[in-house]
């Protein structure tokens, strides 16, 4: 693909798609906001088929999300994820833990499908919580997932059809692309390649443990943009990303996130596990940790042909920050201090302007 055609597209899409959906909306009762920041910066290189809008509704001003999409894969996406939400509720699933924002209305309208929910708003972002709200919030929600074990609920047949199960066959299955893509990508990067294979035996050497914690209900990007707080409630945002598999994969999804973001956090969620559960359990964060670090790393390696300039210096910077950590999980430390400030400031520098604006909005 030439180069920068990735955003030449998402721009064209973006453009020929909000002017398909704004009479729609308007004639449904809803206005959009001015500034879509989920469509902005770098959202091009993820957005799948499907536009994630803010707006209101026109009659009481009440701010809503709007997710919509005439693609069938975005059709699909969004259809799963109403579908995931009401089977969590029809099994009870954390209603005193997990929440979710209020459904204003689900349509079918000219090709389009419109999924319009309540935006929840929120007095402080998670990140900017004191340090014990975040640990005990982060825990309960874990721990809330970890309840709800395919081979023992109630509700297991109906759980499985929807949402299938990974066990450990599924993420060397996964683990094997992620090499084979990366080594396409990435051929003259030798560390990254002795990295992988180490990753792929110690998948494979410890999957009995991957199986042992499998059968768990997981969100698969759990990460503060995903959900919001509201006192004590916790409201999921995405419940397309809710999957049954190692019931650590929330954890290391998290654990890898806050490396950046609050790295202290991290590091108290890793050693609650140790100190509090079996060693195997400990273990099985890691092979979690290992395996999404592979994911995220092959994420980067792919947009590589597709991106120029900053951005294209950007995603070879965080591939090699991303192997840091790889690196550092594979041999159970911790990755220094000054290696991650090294790293944010150079991401930093390198962002778009657009981008700076929609990660404060997430973060």
């Amino acid at each position: 693909m030439p180069v920068n055609k990735a955003k030449q597209l998402w721009e064209a899409h973006r453009a020929n798609g909000l002017a398909d959906v704004i009479p729609i909306l308007s004639a449904l009762g809803f206005g959009l906001n001015k500034v879509q920041i989920h469509t902005e910066g770098e959202r091009y290189l993820t957005s799948g088929k499907k536009f994630v809008l803010t707006g209101w509704r026109l009659n009481d001003g009440k701010c809503v999300v709007i997710k919509i999409s005439n693609h069938p894969q975005g059709r699909q996406e969004i259809e799963r994820e109403r579908k995931s939400r009401i089977i969590l509720e029809k099994i009870n699933f954390a209603y005193h833990v997990f929440f979710s924002p209020e459904e204003i209305l689900f349509t079918y309208q000219q090709g389009y499908i419109l999924f319009i929910t309540s935006f929840i708003e929120q007095e402080r972002k998670f990140l900017e919580l004191p340090f014990k709200e975040q640990f005990f919030l982060a825990l309960k929600a874990f721990e809330t997932q970890e309840g709800v074990h395919a081979t023992t609920y109630e509700h297991a047949n109906i759980i499985r059809e929807s949402f299938g199960i990974w066990n450990a066959r599924t993420y060397l299955k996964k683990s094997d692309r992620y090499l084979t893509d990366i080594a396409l990508s990435l051929s003259k990067n030798t560390k990254i390649k002795t990295l992988l294979i180490k990753a792929r035996e110690f998948l494979t050497t410890n999957s009995k443990t991957i199986d042992l914690y499998s059968g768990f209900l997981t969100h698969w990007d759990f990460v503060p943009h995903n959900f919001r707080i509201r006192g004590r409630d916790i409201y999921l945002l995405d419940h397309s990303s809710i999957r049954f598999g190692n019931k650590y994969e929330s954890w290391a999804r998290f654990t890898n996130f806050m490396v950046l973001y609050n790295p202290v956090l991290e590091q108290a969620l890793v050693e609650y596990v140790r100190k509090n559960r079996a060693e195997e359990e400990s273990l099985s964060l890691r092979l979690m940790r290992v395996f999404r670090l592979t994911e995220l790393i092959c994420h980067y390696a792919n947009t590589l042909p597709k991106i120029s300039g900053d951005l294209h210096t950007l995603n070879q910077k965080r591939i090699e920050f991303w192997e840091y950590v790889l690196e550092a999980a594979l041999n159970n430390q911790s990755v220094p201090q000054e290696i991650i400030e090294e790293y944010k400031n150079r991401r930093d520098s390198l962002r778009s302007e657009e981008e700076k604006q929609r990660q404060k909005v997430l973060h």
